[in-house]
């Protein structure tokens, strides 16, 4: 039985790491929307060409070129033990696109893991990271300070400072967006009795523990 599975979660909330245990174990393949696309405009596919078209513009890319991109991806054949979706999709137009190519390949969706972590949180996990203007290591004010308060561990310089997109009202905004879009896909799914909750704010072995057990259980 093949293992076919959406990870969800905001900013912050620890996907990509999650996603790599799951691959490891599970031995399946990771298929991210960027990496799609850059694997459909390199190996110049009919749709990767198109999609081109729109990114070398700076615009987003269509619902029915993307949802082309992800059908042509999931019928390859290192999809057959499962697969592991991340970043798509982004609209209930492109879950019922999902839910019409999985029908098509036979490849149904066995789950959909959100890793659910309170938005505070995740502001206080964004915004807390901070870089040495001298040598770029990176600190953050929860998990990793200087050991010395206000002096690089790595070259010993004194000045520090964020990156635009690391600052609170960027952050917020962010997570805002992505709220916004997920909110309708997770009723989406539980509507559909595929999705799961994993509280995100643990530690990263106990989060895994939980998506594992989800998983074996399947």
């Amino acid at each position: 039985m093949s293992l076919n599975l959406i990870l969800m979660g905001l900013p912050g909330a620890g996907k990509g790491t999650q996603a790599q245990y799951i691959v490891d174990k599970y031995q399946i393949p990771h298929i991210s929307t960027g990496d799609m696309f850059r694997e459909a405009i390199s190996n110049e596919t009919a749709l990767g060409l198109k999609a081109k078209e729109y990114t070398d513009k700076g615009n987003l890319v269509p619902d029915e070129v993307t949802n082309g991109i992800v059908k042509e991806r999931l019928a390859e054949d290192d999809t057959k033990p499962g697969f592991l979706l991340d970043g798509y999709p982004r609209t209930l137009e492109q879950a019922d696109a999902l839910a019409q190519m999985t029908e098509d390949l036979n490849k149904p969706l066995s789950a959909v893991i959100n890793i659910d972590v309170d938005p505070k949180l995740l502001t206080d996990r964004l915004t807390g990271r901070f870089i040495c203007k001298k040598c770029g290591a990176t600190y953050h004010k929860l998990y990793h300070m200087p050991k010395v308060p206000g002096t690089c561990d790595v070259c010993g310089g004194h000045e520090f400072y964020q990156r635009e997109d690391d600052k609170p009202e960027a952050v917020k905004t962010r997570l805002k967006v992505n709220i916004k879009m997920n909110t309708p896909l997770i009723s989406y799914y539980k509507d559909r009795n595929l999705l799961f909750n994993v509280d995100g704010s643990q530690s990263i072995d106990e989060v895994w523990q939980k998506v594992d057990q989800i998983l074996s259980s399947l």
